[in-house]
């Protein structure tokens, strides 16, 4: 799934726009856009990000589903998190390929059934990114090819369980929170 920055034609005309930040995962331009109805451009500066995958697999072959969560720390919220397995798409590399090698490399599982579940932009007042949400089932185990800087955490959790703890705030991610109850509504039994 290749991203596209604008699918219809922008009302908004952008008068200029600069770089002023290229990292190795986003980069941060400076816009000045005049939006309808404003008589002068707006500034409004956007982290540019290639896209992203989250892989909710899900073991379905007891009573009930489980979901395979990864608890690691992520600084920017000074402290673990219980997540679904994701990661940012290579640059051309399709989001299902991404998928799949995020969920090999952060857990060792591998998936014989994949099916797209949601795509939303993640956070769209000063963000371009997009995740893609894959359905991954079928599961076989494996071991872990985590990248130098991944300590992760694996656990599954039956279904009814991960909803609670996306409700209740023990999950605080917002990936994780739409796919859990996406995957309830779609999945449940």
């Amino acid at each position: 799934m290749k991203k596209k920055r604008r699918s219809k034609k922008s009302p908004a005309r952008v008068v200029s726009s600069k770089t002023v930040y290229r990292g190795p995962v986003f980069s941060v331009t400076t816009d000045y856009v005049r939006e309808p109805g404003m008589a002068k451009p707006l500034r409004r500066d956007i982290v540019r990000h290639q896209g992203s995958v989250v892989v909710l697999a899900v073991d379905d072959r007891g009573r009930e589903p489980r979901v395979l969560l990864a608890r690691q720390y992520r600084h920017a919220v000074v402290g673990p998190l219980w997540e679904l397995p994701a990661g940012r798409i290579d640059p051309g590399e399709s989001a299902l390929a991404g998928a799949k090698r995020e969920l090999l490399e952060e857990t060792g599982i591998t998936a014989c059934d994949w099916r797209h579940a949601l795509t939303f932009y993640s956070s769209p007042g000063f963000l371009d990114e997009t995740m893609a949400i894959y359905l991954a089932r079928g599961l076989t185990r494996g071991a872990a090819q985590p990248e130098e800087d991944e300590m992760i955490a694996r656990r599954f959790f039956p279904l009814a369980q991960a909803v609670r703890m996306a409700t209740n705030g023990a999950i605080r991610d917002g990936k994780t929170i739409a796919a859990i109850l996406w995957c309830e509504r779609s999945l449940g039994r």
